[in-house]
C-alpha cells in the first residue's frame, strides 16, 4: 500500500504545474476559455440567436447576450429532457444536475455535459487530492477509503428518449471509472440510494470495519452521520473507528459552525480542505495549507464574469471581467460554460482577497441576505457575528435560520428574529443577544446605523429552538440529505413561519 500511496501522489502532483499556469496567468487563460466557449457555441440555437458569429471581444458578448437565470435557460432546458439537441451545446446532453435551491421549493435541472463532467466535475475532484498531497506530502490518503456522502439519481423518460436527474454528487459518482471503486465508501448502490434514513443506516453500517482515511460532503450531514456511527458503535470517539482519518473536505454551507462538535466527535483536529462547487460547476478550493482563502478555478471551461453587489437588482446590470474586479468588494458570480450556460448568474457571492493569484472567500448568496431596513446583512456578517457571541458565551449552534420582523399596526419598529438550534445553549440568552447584536454593529456599518437608539431597528429576538427542529422542517419538506441546505438568511418570513408552526410558542 506504501508503494501505491507513492505512485499515486506523485501523478495527482503532476497537476500542478497546470495549475501554476492558471496562478502565474490568469487573463490570458480566461481569454482562450472564451474563445473555445464562443466558437463551441456558433452553431447552436442559442448562438445563432444572440449571433455568436459576430462576437470577438468580451465587451461585444457582454453587449448582445442579456444575463441568463434559471427561468430564462428554463425553456431550452426543458425542451433538452425531451430529447432535443443542439440547443445549449453542440453534443448530446443526457444528464441533469437536480438542484432543490433554497429560494423556493422548485426544483432546478442544470444540463451536464460529457465535456462539463469531465473538464470541470471529474477536475475538482482530481484538484482537491492533488492539493491535499502536495500540501500534507506525508498523507497516507491511497492506503484507504475516502468516505463520501453524496445524492441520489434517477431515470425520466420522454417519448422513449432516456433522460438522468440526480444530485450533481450522484452524477459524479455514478459516472466514475472503475478503479474510483478501489478508493471509496461506501458501494455505489449505497450511495445512490434515494432516502436519506435509509441511506444513513446502510452508509453507517457498512463503513464501520472499513479503513476510512478521508470524508468528502456537506458539513451538516456530515454531522448526522458521525453521530450515527457513534451511536450504533458504542465508541466515544470516531478516532477509535477510524484510527488512520486524516481529512476532511467539506463544501456547500460555511463550516466555521460546525468545526468545534466535528472535532469533539472525531477526537483530534482533522486536516480541512474546502470547496466551491455546485450543480453548475467547481469555481474555487483551499489550495494553501495555512490559510481558508480559495482559489478561483481557471482552466475549468468556465468563463466568468463578475456582477457588483450595486447592480443585482438591475436584470442588465453590467458585469465586470477578472482584470476589472477589486479587493473588498461583493460580486455575484456570473458564468458561460462547457454544460451549455451562458452569462448565467449563479447567484452565489464571492469577495476577492487577492488579485495574483486570483483567491476569495464566499459570502453568501444574492437571495439570501436581510436589507428590510438598509441593514444590508450579508451571511458572512451573520456568521463571524455568531462565532464570536458562541466563543465568549461558550454556546455551540447546530442550525439557524433569520429574517425581519417587518413594521406594521403592532410592531412600530422594525427587528431581527432568528431563529437558532443550539448544541449547547448559552446560560443567558439576553447576553448572547447582547454580544451579537454588538458584534454584528462593528462589522456592518449599515446595520450599526439602523440600530442607533432603536430608531430603524430595534434589539434582536432570538428564539432557542428544541434540537431536531431543523431536521423536522425537511424532512417535512422532502429535503433530507444531499445538498439540501437550511437557508440562513431570508428578506421573507416564509422560512421562519413554516420552522415556528412546528412548534407552538
Amino acid at each position: 500500500m506504501a508503494l501505491l500511496n507513492s505512485i499515486a501522489s506523485w501523478y495527482m502532483t503532476k497537476r500542478i504545474h497546470q495549475i501554476d499556469l492558471f496562478r502565474k496567468y490568469p487573463h490570458e487563460v480566461q481569454q482562450e476559455w472564451f474563445q473555445k466557449l464562443i466558437e463551441s457555441g456558433r452553431e447552436t440555437e442559442f448562438g445563432k440567436k444572440y449571433g455568436f458569429n459576430e462576437i470577438t471581444n468580451a465587451e461585444q458578448f457582454r453587449r448582445q447576450i442579456p444575463l441568463q437565470n434559471y427561468d430564462s435557460l428554463k425553456p431550452y432546458i426543458e425542451r433538452l429532457r425531451k430529447g432535443e439537441q443542439f440547443l445549449l451545446w453542440p453534443t448530446d446532453v443526457k444528464w441533469f444536475a437536480k438542484s432543490a435551491g433554497t429560494t423556493n421549493d422548485k426544483s432546478k435541472f442544470i444540463p451536464i455535459t460529457e465535456e462539463s463532467l469531465k473538464g470541470c466535475h471529474y477536475k475538482g475532484g482530481k484538484d482537491m487530492i492533488t492539493f491535499y498531497c502536495n500540501n500534507y506530502p506525508d498523507h497516507h490518503l491511497f492506503t484507504g477509503k475516502n468516505l463520501a456522502l453524496g445524492g441520489s439519481h434517477q431515470t425520466e423518460v420522454y417519448d422513449f428518449n432516456e433522460s438522468y436527474t440526480g444530485d450533481v454528487s450522484a452524477i459524479i459518482i455514478q459516472n466514475l471509472p472503475l478503479i474510483a471503486d478501489y478508493f471509496r465508501s461506501p458501494s455505489v448502490d449505497i450511495a445512490l440510494i434515494g432516502e436519506w434514513e435509509e441511506k444513513l443506516e446502510k452508509v453507517a453500517s457498512s463503513t464501520i470495519d472499513e479503513n476510512v482515511v478521508s470524508l468528502a460532503g456537506v458539513p451538516s450531514w456530515m454531522l448526522v452521520l458521525l453521530k450515527k456511527v457513534l451511536n450504533d458503535t458504542g465508541k466515544k470517539s470516531i478516532k477509535e473507528i477510524w484510527p488512520n482519518l486524516e481529512v476532511y473536505f467539506h463544501g456547500g454551507v460555511s463550516y466555521s459552525p460546525y468545526r468545534n462538535q466535528v472535532n469533539e466527535l472525531l477526537g483530534f483536529d482533522i486536516h480541512l480542505l474546502e470547496l466551491f462547487n455546485a450543480s453548475e460547476g467547481f469555481f474555487g478550493m483551499q489550495d494553501q495549507r495555512d490559510s481558508n482563502e480559495l482559489l478561483l478555478l481557471l482552466d475549468y471551461g468556465i468563463y466568468y464574469e463578475f456582477l457588483p453587489e450595486e447592480e443585482w437588482n438591475n436584470e442588465n446590470g453590467k458585469t465586470l471581467t477578472l482584470d476589472e474586479v477589486v479587493l473588498g468588494h461583493n460580486y455575484a458570480l456570473v458564468i458561460s460554460t462547457t454544460g451549455g450556460l451562458w452569462r448565467y448568474n449563479v447567484g452565489d457571492t464571492i469577495e476577492f482577497t487577492n488579485l495574483l493569484p486570483y483567491r476569495f472567500k464566499i459570502t453568501g448568496r444574492t437571495k439570501h441576505f436581510i436589507n428590510a431596513f438598509g441593514e444590508e446583512l450579508m451571511i458572512g456578517n451573520a456568521e463571524k457575528a455568531l462565532e464570536i457571541a458562541c466563543e465568549k458565551t461558550g454556546a455551540e449552534i447546530n442550525e439557524y435560520t433569520a429574517a425581519p420582523i417587518y413594521m406594521n399596526k403592532e410592531n412600530k419598529q422594525g427587528a431581527h428574529e432568528w431563529l437558532i438550534e443550539f448544541k449547547k445553549t448559552p446560560a443567558d440568552l439576553i447576553y448572547f443577544s447582547e454580544l451579537l447584536d454588538n458584534a454584528l454593529k462593528t462589522i456592518n456599518s449599515d446595520y450599526e446605523a439602523k440600530r442607533y437608539h432603536n430608531l430603524a431597528l430595534q434589539f434582536p429576538i432570538i428564539r432557542s429552538l428544541p434540537q431536531g427542529t431543523f431536521y423536522n422542517w425537511l424532512k417535512s419538506k422532502n429535503k433530507l440529505g444531499g445538498q439540501h441546505k437550511i437557508p440562513r438568511l431570508s428578506n421573507e418570513r416564509k422560512f421562519v413561519e413554516e420552522i415556528l408552526a412546528l412548534k407552538k410558542w
